[in-house]
């Protein structure tokens, strides 16, 4: 079964080519093979992804909009690892209430991955949370999250609509997918829906 590896090489120089709000872009040399390589990355903090389970096996999406892209996005609430000694978990379970108003009592690590392994080292990881309630908060959201728009949407339609390509969150696409196998919910049956 494969697995990926660490790799310990020696960095012979390192700068921080650009300095930016959440992340910096960083130069790395290093010996790679007896050659010296140069390579330019995104130095990310990292992030976390929650999937709100109901009992009718429906996730709670929000839809955001993504500048970068120009697009409206349904995502599943997400956020970054920006605050010092804070768990991963305890980071989801910041950014579930942050964006929608949900506490949930039962937690599950599913599944953690690169973005963009090629330009950056963000690493991202999806828990599922079963068992949520609506609490509400008090915390005024700001920039894109001001008209965040919450929905429960079953979750083979979900799968269905990553699978064709209609929603293209990458957090959502891996941690939808991941929790269909967990749950034995396979394509197959994901486009009878259609």
């Amino acid at each position: 079964m494969p697995k990926d590896e660490t790799a310990a090489l020696s960095l012979s120089k390192q700068d921080v080519v650009f300095k930016g709000m959440i992340w910096d872009v960083v130069s790395e040399t290093f010996n790679y093979n007896e050659h010296q390589l140069t390579r330019q990355f995104i130095k990310h903090p990292g992030a976390v992804a929650v999937i709100a389970l109901n009992e009718n096996q429906e996730v709670l999406l929000i839809k955001q909009y993504r500048h970068p892209v120009r697009k409206y996005l349904w995502e599943i609430p997400a956020g970054l690892l920006d605050i010092d000694g804070e768990s991963r978990l305890d980071a989801a379970k910041r950014e579930l209430l942050e964006e929608t108003g949900y506490v949930a009592d039962n937690w599950q690590d599913l599944i953690t991955f690169y973005t963009t392994p090629g330009g950056n080292d963000e690493a991202i990881t999806v828990f599922v949370a079963r068992q949520a309630r609506h609490q509400g908060h008090e915390i005024v959201l700001e920039g894109e999250e001001t008209d965040l728009e919450l929905r429960w949407i079953p979750l083979a339609d979900a799968l269905n609509s990553v699978l064709k390509s209609e929603m293209q969150s990458p957090s959502a696409g891996y941690g939808l997918m991941a929790l269909a196998l967990q749950l034995g919910v396979s394509p197959n049956q994901v486009h009878q829906n259609d």
